[in-house]
């Protein structure tokens, strides 16, 4: 008999080549494969008549098959199969590319279903590539039919019926780690019927039942596993640092901190003093003075007699967090360096010499803060800003560089609380919610596509009177029939800079180019020795250029809110009035909707709460949070119900069995999903 851990080569039609492939997808075990959760579903249950086929969704049809199936070669590489298919109410006219055996498979009087997107009106309808099946098989219509994230070399329909094998292989040994109390509980179906109905569900009501049980189970998991972390952390003690005259810091400041920024030190400053290492988040907007947080946590962190280093995703960010840091800090006696990937090697061997004997308190960087000859005498306090952008043997790496440092986290992306939860796990949550006063809203429009002329002349009104503009161009995944990133951006620079603009300085930049590139173009942006940078999403960190007063976003229904906002934090940040101009030609009514929400409020918090009910979690920075082992089922902007049922159930069954010996299963998966999180967290 099988069990879980059985490799997937043991699947009927999985050799050494599919099983590389499905190993791209992290699918090794039986367990991975029934783990691999369809990303949505397509309803094939319902059949239409050819004349009632809509325009602009796929749909099933039956339809007899009225002539016998022709071959066109219509060049090299090029064959097309054609058929037309009947039924009462009209003629469907169906064409497959290279899909030549289909001639042999489709027989003339034979009834067939049909599932895809119809063209035309009336009862002369076409169809392109359909899914087709005979009347009654049931495999690929006449169901609701999981959909699942793919790979090359590995097709929905292999996917689908190796999942099919791997069920029926180990459908009675499946283990259901919940305990009955917790299932009965709260309502939930037992794991066989779950795992059969989230993979090939029986009815929308199945479906309900099978997702809610899995979600649930994932939420309790992350909980106990969250909870044990935050137990564990607690035992974990470093000695207390000694209260500090923080007046001193806060009189030398050209500005007064808002009541937001004092609660967010007084946070942070009662963990530092606390006995057991500072684990914080500190978000806030673009803007709200996430850095003096942390300026206040460096002071009292040197005053104690620690160093501290704060660790940014790129060198201009680094240089720009020196610029506004240094000057402050060493009139207050702390001693301060930059170090970079273009630090010169004998300035970056003396200011290793130094933090190794202690003679520099507070070092700002880039990933260069932990390459394996930098040493620190005494480590105290890590800081790193914009998380997501680093992996998580980044900050891992950073924190061993300390025993036991304090961690303070900075993140201008509002995360909402249930959120942060899960991307930060272990960390506690200061909010900054309110933005220095005298600061502009950003004014933001939507526009369609026709008013391009119109922004052209509203860029050189902004240059006209000595402002600076981006425009920004979506990323274009490699799969679509769109040019790519590099193409895309490279192209709308040349259209600007040889016909729309040709009298500013454009520039351009993209994910593709090599660091030192990027940093360069950006630098120069920044010395205001170019009008306007076309741009992907790049920009969405690390360019602070407060002359910057008007942001273009192309094709702006491809970003979630969360990143236009990101994006529409990059002007605004000097004393000018500042303009947003999201261009989309989308019809779509919900598109419209989301969008609106940008011109109707600057409050990312709002945004983001707005973010998830529309799209859920999904990729909410654009790229995968490492760090905890990701969601493969719950969704926490509309599980958030189901998340607190989650975390009460695991702190009753922790305060009953706070080593879970009663539940040595689910121990075990709560060890396996937290293993490599564990020894990134205090």
């Amino acid at each position: 008999m099988a069990d879980l851990s059985t490799d997937v080569r043991t699947i009927k039609g999985i050799g050494e080549q599919r099983a590389k492939s499905l190993e791209k997808l992290g699918i090794r075990t039986l367990r991975d494969l029934i783990s691999w959760f369809p990303r949505r579903y397509e309803d094939r249950t319902i059949l239409r008549p050819i004349a009632e086929l809509p325009p602009d969704e796929p749909a099933c049809c039956a339809a007899m098959v009225a002539a016998s199936p022709s071959v066109t070669h219509v060049r090299r590489g090029m064959e097309l199969v054609k058929l037309r298919a009947v039924d009462e109410s009209g003629a469907l006219d169906v064409t497959f590319f290279n899909q030549t055996w289909l001639k042999n498979n489709l027989h003339l009087g034979e009834t067939y279903i049909f599932y895809g997107r119809a063209e035309g009106h009336g009862s002369r309808r076409k169809m392109t590539s359909p899914v087709v099946e005979p009347e009654g098989r049931r495999e690929v219509t006449g169901r609701i039919v999981p959909v699942y994230p793919l790979t090359a070399g590995v097709s929905q329909l292999v996917l689908r019926r190796s999942i099919r094998q791997g069920l029926d292989s180990c459908a009675d040994i499946l283990p259901d780690i919940l305990p009955d109390s917790v299932r009965r509980e709260h309502y939930l179906c037992h794991v066989g019927y779950a795992f059969e109905n989230i993979h090939f569900p029986e009815s929308p009501e199945a479906l309900d039942l099978a997702r809610r049980r899995l979600a649930f189970e994932e939420l309790f998991l992350f909980a106990i596993g969250l909870r044990r972390l935050r137990n564990r952390r607690v035992t974990v003690s470093v000695p207390p640092c000694a209260a500090v005259d923080m007046d001193i810091f806060y009189k030398s400041l050209p500005f007064t901190l808002t009541a937001a920024q004092r609660r967010c030190v007084d946070e942070a400053l009662a963990d530092m003093a606390s006995g057991t290492p500072m684990n914080r988040l500190c978000q806030g907007d673009v803007g709200s003075g996430k850095t003096m947080v942390a300026a206040a946590c460096v002071y009292y962190a040197v005053k104690n007699g620690r160093q501290a280093a704060l660790m940014a995703p790129t060198e201009i960010l680094a240089q720009q967090h020196y610029a506004g840091l240094a000057p402050l800090l060493e009139d207050l006696g702390i001693r301060c360096a930059l170090l970079t990937g273009s630090t010169p090697a004998k300035a970056k061997k003396s200011v290793s010499a130094q933090l190794a004997a202690g003679q520099i308190d507070f070092a700002i960087g880039t990933h260069a803060l932990i390459t394996g000859g930098v040493a620190y005498a005494n480590l105290g306090l890590v800081i790193t800003d914009e998380q997501h952008r680093f992996g998580v043997g980044q900050r891992a790496a950073l924190i061993a560089k300390g025993c036991r440092p304090h961690t303070l986290v900075m993140s201008a992306t509002p995360i909402p609380r249930t959120l942060a939860l899960i991307l930060y796990g272990d960390l506690d949550v200061s909010v900054i919610d309110q933005l220095p006063p005298g600061r502009r809203a950003v004014e933001t429009y939507t526009v369609p596509g026709s008013y391009h002329p119109r922004l052209y002349g509203f860029i050189r009104k902004q240059v006209s009177e000595g402002r600076q503009a981006y425009v920004v161009c979506p990323m274009v995944s490699e799969n679509e029939d769109l040019p790519d990133e590099r193409k895309a951006v490279t192209e709308y620079a040349r259209m600007l800079q040889t016909q729309a603009l040709p009298d500013l300085r454009v520039a351009f930049v993209h994910g593709k180019m090599k660091p030192r590139e990027k940093e360069a173009v950006m630098a120069a942006f920044s010395a205001h020795e170019t009008d306007v940078l076309v741009s992907t999403t790049v920009i969405e960190v690390g360019v602070d250029v407060p002359n910057a007063s008007l942001m273009i976003i192309e094709n702006a229904e491809r970003f979630g809110l969360s990143q236009l906002h990101q994006l529409r934090g990059r002007v605004g940040r000097g004393p000018h009035q500042s303009y947003c101009v999201l261009v989309s030609d989308s019809r779509n009514e919900e598109t419209r909707q989301r969008l609106k929400v940008m011109t109707k409020t600057s409050d990312g918090f709002k945004i983001a709460e707005e973010d998830l009910r529309l799209r859920g979690p999904g990729d909410f920075f654009g790229q995968r949070q490492h760090g905890l082992p990701g969601l493969r089922i719950a969704d926490i902007g509309c599980d958030t119900g189901l998340l607190k049922e989650a975390q009460t159930a695991a702190a009753e069954l922790l305060d009953a069995d706070p080593d879970l010996t009663t539940c040595p299963a689910m121990a075990e998966r709560v060890r396996d999903l937290f293993t490599q999180a564990a020894d990134t967290l205090n």
